[in-house]
């Protein structure tokens, strides 16, 4: 990553050319290895990743451990861990039912021992093979290793924390913002390096705002559900807001009073049409630069399951269809985002320097 790729965000009304879109390694390569293993976060900053992004939970004894959800039985071998059986149980978790093994129930160092797992064995037969070889990490951990990683390669390599849960672990009285903004000052490489802290609900980040204003190193991403109506946090409160108002351009103003970039579902701003071909971008991306915003975003995957029918090579939902990736991704590219999440940054490299 160049420090004005980094600098030019947000957009806002700017004259100048663009810089490249940012490369985020999307849990790190899960295309490739168990999301959220520092050989993840390895394998993407190989293949080219300007930024690495570790997801954040919480542990019973207030660790930030790098898990997608708090619901660990998909990603982890707990299952296998008998002594930890009596902790199975069922919870809602941001109005959502999961029944399972969670974070807040588990010290960090019964968390330890566990290793982690693929979450999509089927459509990840080679990443599966490394079930069982890595074990959970800390955000703490993934800051030295990238420093590490920053030091031996000789260039910028950003990191995009997510906030999972945050309303939710709050009223489990295990918040999560002032431990994070702890763990990053007290790491000389995250005072200085790209983040980008990112969040589905929206209070987190206005307070986070006042927390880390002063920051220059730090930008604020917003995250749009394709799946949820409402942040979590605003469902609490029993407000109306909804995802889709907040991608209009009221909402994108208001966004811009505490956020920098946004991060809609990627068929927000290119829709598939029902012959399976990239439609008409939507007015999501000028509206958001309008106002301020830039726009990265998620998730692009190469295996077929993921890709609009016209790009797929075959009939197996497994086969990685890279060609077709990149030229999804290039169609983005040309609808103007400033930076996209992938599961395969290498795929992703490729589509940008196309």
């Amino acid at each position: 990553m160049t420090a004005g790729a980094f600098a030019a965000m947000p957009m806002a009304h700017s004259r100048e050319p663009r810089p490249a879109p940012l490369v985020i390694g999307h849990r790190g390569a899960c295309a490739l290895l168990p999301e959220h293993t520092l050989a993840s976060y390895e394998r993407a900053i190989i293949d080219g990743a300007d930024m690495i992004e570790p997801d954040l939970c919480m542990t019973k004894d207030r660790h930030l451990i790098v898990r997608h959800e708090n619901d660990i039985s998909e990603t982890t071998n707990v299952a296998a861990h008998p002594e930890f059986a009596d902790r199975r149980t069922r919870k809602v978790v941001d109005g959502a039912a999961h029944e399972g093994w969670f974070t807040e129930d588990f010290t960090l160092a019964e968390l330890k021992t566990l290793q982690a797992k693929e979450r999509l064995p089927t459509l990840r037969p080679a990443s599966a093979a490394m079930d069982g070889r890595f074990p959970i990490v800390t955000l703490s951990e993934v800051i030295d290793f990238v420093a590490g990683q920053a030091r031996a390669r000789g260039r910028m390599i950003g990191i995009v924390p997510e906030l999972k849960h945050s309303t939710y672990f709050s009223d489990a009285g295990l918040p999560m913002e002032d431990l994070f903004v702890d763990v990053i000052g007290r790491h000389p490489y995250s005072r200085s390096a790209p983040l980008i802290v990112q969040s589905f609900e929206t209070g987190n980040l206005r307070y986070l705002k006042n927390q880390l204003g002063q920051w220059t190193n730090v930008r604020l991403m917003q995250l749009c559900d394709e799946e949820a109506m409402q942040p979590a946090d605003i469902v609490k409160a029993g407000g109306k807001t909804t995802y889709a108002n907040m991608m209009a351009p009221a909402g994108l103003a208001e966004m811009a009073t505490y956020a920098d970039i946004v991060a809609p579902y990627k068929m927000s701003i290119i829709p598939v049409g029902r012959d399976g071909r990239l439609g008409t971008p939507t007015a999501l991306v000028k509206d958001a630069h309008k106002a301020g915003l830039a726009v990265m975003p998620y998730t692009f995957r190469p295996e077929n399951s993921f890709l609009p029918m016209v790009l797929r090579e075959g009939d197996d939902p497994a086969h990685r269809a890279e060609k077709g990736a990149i030229a999804e991704i290039r169609a983005f590219i040309r609808a103007g985002i400033d930076g996209f999440f992938t599961d395969d940054p290498a795929i992703g490299r490729a589509a940008v320097s196309a």
